[in-house]
């Protein structure tokens, strides 16, 4: 059985962002305020680095029941049981990704356009990732932004559960549930704030009062 997962308010962290506070706390502070789910994406860490950044998250997380997952590295999430594995688009294939995380673990992708989803399987696929929806600093390899209409069109193609990213803040955010997503995907609305529970806690209550 796939582990649940709930996409309203998922975090991806920025080693930039919370290095003044640290990455543990940032994401603690950042699951007190109601986020659902968290991404540990840090480009430069090596293996081992990873791996003991991704222990520390899961000794805080496991025990509250948010999933962490792993941004790329398939093998980094195996090996520390990690909750899954986000993959983009130049990343390995998702059939590929399946078959060594095994069939519980949970299985994201991006798609940010239309040729994107036509190139894309995902037929092991739990959820994706959509965007950037607005243009963004924090992910220097992301496509042109495909604002809230280019979401919407994805929504109506895509059936899996989706989750917007890029460029998202409060402002943006009840337009992105409106336009289908089922939650927000976040970097610096969080890991750039100098609270981050508070700032989890309104972006929480934003998508929820913006679902139908």
């Amino acid at each position: 059985m796939r582990r649940a997962f709930d996409l309203s308010l998922y975090l991806v962290t920025d080693p930039r962002q919370t290095a003044a506070r640290g990455l543990v706390e940032t994401v603690r502070l950042a699951v007190a305020g109601g986020a659902t789910i968290v991404q540990l994406r840090d480009p430069d860490a090596k293996g081992r680095v990873l791996a003991e950044q991704a222990r520390a998250l899961l000794a805080v997380l496991r025990p509250l029941g948010i999933p962490l997952l792993i941004n790329d590295r398939v093998d980094i999430a195996v090996a520390v049981d990690a909750d899954g594995v986000h993959l983009g688009q130049s990343d390995m294939a998702p059939a590929d990704a399946r078959a060594l995380l095994g069939p519980e673990r949970i299985l994201g992708l991006s798609v940010g356009a239309p040729e994107e989803l036509a190139a894309s399987d995902l037929s092991g696929v739990d959820y994706v990732g959509t965007g950037p929806v607005k243009a963004t600093g924090t992910k220097t390899d992301a496509g042109a932004a495909i604002g809230i209409e280019g979401l919407a069109a994805l929504r109506r193609a895509i059936a899996l559960p989706m989750v917007g990213i890029g460029g998202i803040d409060l402002a943006i955010t009840p337009a992105v549930i409106a336009a289908g997503a089922d939650g927000v995907a976040v970097v610096s609305a969080i890991c750039a704030s100098a609270d981050p529970k508070a700032a989890a806690e309104a972006l929480l209550q934003a998508v929820r009062a913006a679902r139908p």
